[in-house]
């Protein structure tokens, strides 16, 4: 939000410095951002100066070209080569002296030289209208008045305005200070906590009086709840042209551009009280009536950017009798505005909903500057004053005459809130104890009203306009802000609670995976919540109807809380992979969330990504070698391991993200399901390389780590033995039941089965395999002989030869 420091000068007289200013706004809470210079001429017209000419005589090498002497208040009058057809002896003129900065229209920033034009020295330039930035003739140089005083600077004969405007970060709450008048409130209230008393100037509105009633709007709110206030009169007899100097710099100090004398005082009306206006044009409003309603879904209405847009059942508009006019709060539509041929207009000033504001602007796109504080909330109390300060500003520099009674239509009137505050309370939060005065001239200087004071509090009425301080402890913030944080004491002593956490809390759980994942060279990512509905069109496993809807949603692209991770990870794939980073490595903490027969329900995954090779290019690790999914499911058992998971069922996955992929799960329940991705899903967000993807149930890991007891042996004192089987096998024939019945054999001495090597293809016959299987054998007690393993690997070749049809190769 920009602030103009002179603005904020019409409603508090301060002669602090801009610098000043900014930092008891920052400690009243107005964060300053920045402080930006504005002219209202750029370069202010410093180092131009009136002049006189004294001679003017032809160049005697350009025919378009005079050499001047001029007077410009030195000892010596200077020379300047000038090529305007109109420069001529005795005339006073602007000059850019030597050193002067000035600017081109598209602001390009030039400086005046000494130097010679066809063999003539020029000491400065004799300007016309459009060199200076005063207006854009460039007929000729422009001249002044006979009268003007030679040497005078140029800025106090053009009234140059210079200012200095804030950048405020305003915080969405703050809906009171969206405007310099209450920006200038706040103001005051920090100068008097500093001994400063100085006093809110209010514009006065006691010269509005009606002229006549010739021109009679009627006004008609059928939705009395979208909104409590509204407020409209007429104005006749204007004539609309631009605006007088004066408000066209208050509205470029804060970047707006003028438009035309009514719509620019609306617009300067809303800076500077914050509530927003609406001017039509009254020759359009058909029926002279005005009706405030909702349309039926699906109306037409082109609105003043020129979109024709479909109007929703709960969007308020500002009807005539036949046809809407203007999205109420929001935007105006192009039929009914104010134009150069507007004689006569209705002026509007309310109080609109605003959730339904907030809705309907969200719902077209649109963000005004009238949006962005109704949606807030402004005071609901300034209504009709707003409105009488607009109608005197346009009928002194628009003319005309006001012409009905104001329509105030306020049924159900806005109360201000009632709150009782506790000194002990303010102590307790605070941590130190203020005053009773003080807090009382606080409170004053906030416009919160003290209506009961007894030993242990206050009663307090905080006015409509603060719809941000409703409980105790919103005013004790109040009187902490403009007390200061800087005034409150640092504590010589820290007190602070030891708690006993469980090491299976989620976040210790987050810090070892995420660590260790790290470690393994995945990068963390961090998606929205918020996706796209059309994802589920991939995929059979996950149902429309249990997402969760956003009733008011930025795009459609973020119209739904995800049910997977999986997409918005894919997005973060595409993104890198359209950059050149083709070898990634990806993982999620996050929350998928659910609608099951209108009972919301969240859960946490953790999520893998891979594609690409397994390490980037480089001479020690050539030819590279490409993830795969036995590289994801190593990844997968080193998680659980670290998380104390070792034992586990595996079983084909039933998620048809997946071209073909693994469950593992205890019991019923379900700890991973992991896979290689679908092409056509990693296609439609243009990815043609293989993706493998993993997606933990991280509530069930995180209740399955915490039934797994862990037991500590002392470290083994004797030796393990390796024996290694070269096995023919079925091609069918999984690892799995090879290792089952391995342990089957023998529970005691075999410590780990593993298998090292596959090998299919040539020398084999056709449906057979080749596995390469070590097994491990320790004895806790002593140490094993070859005899006692030859026995035992005897009864591993038999049964496998029995109940795999194994072959020892």
């Amino acid at each position: 939000m920009k602030i103009s420091y002179n603005w904020i000068k019409q409603f508090i007289k301060i002669d602090w410095t801009p610098e000043q200013t900014s930092e008891l706004l920052t400690d009243l809470g107005l964060e300053v951002e920045g402080l930006d210079l504005y002219q209202s001429v750029k370069g202010g017209l410093e180092g131009v100066v009136v002049g006189e000419v004294l001679t003017c005589v032809q160049h005697s090498n350009a025919d378009k070209l005079k050499v001047t002497t001029v007077n410009i208040g030195q000892d010596q009058p200077v020379q300047i080569v000038c090529g305007a057809p109109n420069v001529a002896a005795g005339q006073k003129v602007p000059v850019a002296t030597i050193g002067t900065t000035l600017y081109t229209e598209d602001g390009e920033a030039w400086t005046i030289k000494k130097g010679k034009i066809r063999g003539e020295e020029s000491h400065g330039m004799i300007c016309a209208e459009d060199e200076l930035g005063l207006g854009k003739s460039h007929d000729g140089i422009l001249v002044l008045p006979e009268d003007t005083v030679v040497g005078t600077p140029c800025a106090d004969l053009f009234d140059v305005e210079n200012d200095q405007v804030f950048e405020i970060g305003l915080t969405p709450n703050r809906a009171d200070a969206m405007s310099h008048f209450g920006t200038a409130r706040d103001l005051k209230a920090g100068l008097q906590q500093k001994g400063i008393n100085v006093e809110l100037i209010t514009p006065s509105v006691s010269a509005y009086h009606v002229d006549s009633r010739t021109l009679k709007i009627d006004v008609d709110v059928l939705n009395k709840e979208l909104a409590p206030r509204y407020c409209g009169v007429t104005i006749s007899g204007i004539k609309v042209e631009a605006s007088p100097e004066w408000l066209q710099n208050r509205l470029k100090a804060i970047g707006l551009s003028p438009i035309n004398n009514v719509v620019d005082i609306t617009n300067y009306v809303l800076h500077d009280l914050g509530q927003p206006l609406h001017a039509f044009d009254a020759s359009k409003i058909t029926g002279n009536k005005v009706e405030v309603k909702t349309l039926p879904t699906g109306t037409k209405f082109t609105t003043l950017d020129g979109v024709e847009r479909e109007l929703h059942e709960d969007d308020l508009m500002i009807c005539n009798a036949e046809k809407p006019m203007c999205i109420a709060g929001v935007f105006g539509g192009i039929d009914s505005g104010v134009t150069e041929h507007t004689t006569n207009i209705f002026l509007e000033s309310a109080y609109f909903n605003p959730v339904s504001v907030r809705k309907t602007a969200k719902r077209h796109g649109l963000n005004t500057d009238a949006s962005f504080r109704f949606e807030r909330g402004i005071d609901p109390k300034i209504t009709e004053y707003a409105l009488k300060r607009a109608a005197l500003l346009i009928q002194e520099i628009a003319g005309g005459e006001i012409t009905s009674d104001i329509a105030d239509i306020y049924p159900n009137k806005i109360e201000d809130f009632q709150v009782r505050l506790s000194f002990e309370k303010v102590t307790k939060l605070i941590g130190q104890e203020i005053p009773t005065e003080t807090i009382k001239s606080i409170l004053t200087s906030l416009d919160i009203k003290i209506n009961s004071v007894t030993e242990t509090g206050l009663g307090l009425t905080i006015p409509a306009f603060r719809n941000d301080v409703t409980r105790e402890a919103d005013v004790i913030e109040e009187i902490l802000r403009v007390y200061g944080y800087n005034n409150i004491e640092t504590s010589s002593k820290l007190n602070a609670s030891i708690s006993n956490a469980s090491r299976f809390e989620d976040y210790k759980l987050q810090n070892v995976i995420g660590n260790q994942l790290a470690a393994q060279g995945w990068f963390e990512i961090m998606a929205n919540s918020l996706t796209s509905a059309n994802y589920l069109k991939l995929t059979d496993h996950l149902k429309t109807e249990h997402n969760v809807e956003m009733l008011n949603p930025l795009s459609q692209d973020l119209g739904v809380m995800r049910q997977t991770l999986l997409f918005s990870g894919l997005e973060a794939l595409s993104h890198n992979i359209n950059r050149r980073q083709t070898n990634l490595k990806f993982f999620e903490f996050g929350k998928t969330y659910h609608d099951y027969n209108g009972t919301r329900e969240e859960y946490k995954h953790l999520s893998l990504l891979v594609t690409g090779f397994k390490t980037e290019e480089s001479w020690s690790n050539a030819p590279q070698a490409k993830t795969n999914f036995f590289y994801l499911k190593g990844i997968i058992a080193s998680i659980l391991e670290r998380l104390g998971i070792t034992r586990y069922q595996e079983n084909a996955t039933t998620n048809d993200v997946f071209s073909e992929g693994l469950q593992l799960s205890i019991g019923r329940d379900t700890l991973v399901n992991f896979g290689v991705l679908k092409s056509k899903i990693a296609k439609h967000f243009d990815i043609t390389q293989d993706v493998f993807y993993a997606d933990f149930n991280w509530d069930t890991i995180i209740e399955v780590a915490k039934r797994n007891k862990i037991k500590f042996t002392a470290i083994p004192k004797y030796p393990e033995v390796r024996r290694d089987f070269a096995l023919l096998l079925d091609e069918n024939v999984t690892f799995d039941s090879l290792q089952a019945i391995a342990k089957k054999t023998e529970k005691q001495l075999l410590k780990n089965v593993n298998l090292f090597d596959v090998y299919q293809g040539k020398n084999l016959p056709q449906g057979k395999k080749s596995y390469a299987v070590s097994f491990t054998f320790m004895d806790d007690r002593q140490t094993l002989t070859d005899k006692v393993v030859d026995k035992i690997m005897n009864k591993l070749q038999n049964n496998f030869e029995k109940q795999l049809g194994a072959e020892l190769r």
